[in-house]
């Protein structure tokens, strides 16, 4: 898959770790170019290469490869935190449709670190009331969700924080798995970060995001119910 982007620098990297210890607003904007450089430029190719995979998947998803848009902000929002970290040593981009409550929706997810590399697909904070809809459909469709579950195997492995009593007895493990979440994500975690200096970063990207795309559109179905009666359901 040709295109746009060529690959992180180890001067991204570098950027970033830098950010870590230094954390402070005079020598970022001294080093401002480095970012536009090799972190935010490298990440906008990275989104404009996938975004024709990701419109395929749903023509309604975000790709504009902007700050606030698909791209996360470096800058920190400190007003409510205890961290008064000026900025993040850590960047990622994310696919899902414009939503307001955007942590309780679908979103495809790809994030560097210093040290490590994630991507995956999830939640990053599904509330009861989506999960409670979730479990409704796998009570449902039990058979037809372990079909659509198969989507999830290497390199991917499930997440997320279950309850400590499960909230129905008896239920098949394969389905007990999912049930039991509180929130969740199919994900790569890996510290290997080899991949990311090659234009191909895309291709396997793409390639992850194709395999997760029958969770995806189970996951969109949850979004569609949300906007029914429950006395419907």
């Amino acid at each position: 898959m040709a295109g746009r982007f060529q690959g992180f620098t180890q001067e991204g990297l570098d950027f970033l770790q830098q950010v870590k210890a230094k954390n402070d607003k005079a020598w970022f904007e001294e080093h401002r170019f480095i970012y536009d450089r090799s972190v935010l430029n490298p990440f906008r190719a990275l989104v404009d290469d996938l975004a024709p995979v990701m419109l395929e998947i749903d023509p309604l998803i975000e790709t504009r490869s902007a700050v606030g848009k698909t791209i996360s902000r470096i800058h920190r929002d400190t007003r409510f935190s205890q961290d008064k970290s000026l900025y993040r040593d850590r960047m990622w981009v994310t696919f899902k449709r414009p939503a307001k409550n955007w942590a309780d929706a679908p979103a495809y997810f790809f994030g560097i670190a210093p040290d490590s590399v994630h991507y995956g697909l999830g939640y990053y904070s599904a509330s009861k009331s989506t999960m409670d809809l979730f479990r409704h459909t796998l009570k449902q469709r039990p058979a037809q969700f372990l079909e659509v579950a198969g989507c999830c195997r290497e390199p991917f492995e499930l997440i997320g924080e279950s309850y400590k009593r499960p909230l129905v007895k008896d239920l098949d493990p394969p389905i007990a798995t999912w049930y039991n979440r509180k929130s969740f994500a199919a994900i790569v975690d890996s510290p290997d970060m080899e991949p990311l200096f090659h234009a191909d970063l895309v291709t396997r990207l793409a390639g992850g995001f194709r395999q997760l795309e029958p969770l995806y559109q189970w996951l969109m179905t949850i979004e569609t119910m949300k906007q029914i009666d429950p006395a419907d359901l």
